[in-house]
């Protein structure tokens, strides 16, 4: 069984301003010293978390482009969201980058009504769980978080779960803890992608960026300042909790309609 290494990148963002952004990436993700195999960036990470649609780029521009270059040059999958617009609708799309250029993606199911989100952008209707290096890795993002049943890991079908996200200080308390239960009640690796700084609307991101094993337990975890850091995750250890801590056995199952 292999392990899993995971880049975190922390970071604040330039407001609506792509160009910037990806300077910015580009010149974090050429710090990442040590070998990894999944490179995570925040939710709408080329943009900031605007309803401004005009910046919505379509897909195989440039921000699409440079992905796919990020992640040919360091042989690691690149993930994040970006705003995109498609046949006539608007996307929060979190987008899974390969190294050989295929790529898969998943659109944000639960879409944040409290900042307006819902009038902006089309729902998506699926999840993503895709498959690396023998693991199996479920990607959603942020608001997504607070709905368990949506995160739900039926039959053992992911073994990480993944949220890139532009969650606000003020409701990181939330943030924290929700974590944690996702990674409890799944019996899964858990990992948060936050940001940090201030946005266009004077809202203030504490990161609180973290990594959190199956046991809920903290692998690793950043608050306020930008980081880039790798964490390496156990298949092996994930593994023999679960065959010494079966509770996924009497879990409900179910099908999401």
């Amino acid at each position: 069984m292999q392990d899993l290494s995971v880049t975190l990148i922390q970071s604040a963002l330039y407001w609506e301003n792509p160009t910037a952004n990806l300077a910015m990436f580009e010149e974090k993700i050429a710090q990442i010293t040590t070998p990894t195999d999944l490179i995570v960036l925040p939710e709408m990470f080329s943009t900031g978390f605007t309803m401004n649609t005009q910046v919505a780029e379509p897909m195989n521009f440039t921000t699409f482009k440079w992905m796919k270059q990020q992640a040919k040059q360091t042989k690691a999958v690149v993930l994040g969201s970006v705003m995109i617009h498609e046949n006539g609708k608007n996307f929060n799309r979190l987008i899974w980058m390969q190294p050989d250029g295929n790529y898969q993606y998943y659109d944000k199911r639960h879409l944040f009504r409290m900042g307006e989100e819902h009038l902006y952008f089309t729902e998506g209707n699926s999840r993503l769980i895709t498959e690396l290096k023998g693991w199996k890795i479920c990607p959603l993002i942020c608001y997504d978080l607070r709905f368990p049943v949506w995160a739900r890991n039926v039959n053992q079908a992911y073994d990480v779960l993944i949220y890139v996200a532009n969650w606000p200080a003020a409701r990181s308390h939330p943030w924290n803890t929700l974590l944690l239960a996702r990674a409890i009640e799944n019996q899964s690796y858990t990992i948060g992608v936050n940001r940090v700084g201030t946005d266009g609307k004077d809202y203030a991101f504490s990161g609180d960026s973290a990594a959190i094993n199956y046991k809920g337990e903290y692998l690793y975890y950043q608050k306020d300042q930008e980081e880039v850091h790798t964490v390496v995750l156990s298949k092996q250890d994930l593994v023999n909790f679960r065959i010494q801590f079966p509770a996924y056995l009497d879990a409900d199952s179910f099908v999401i309609q």
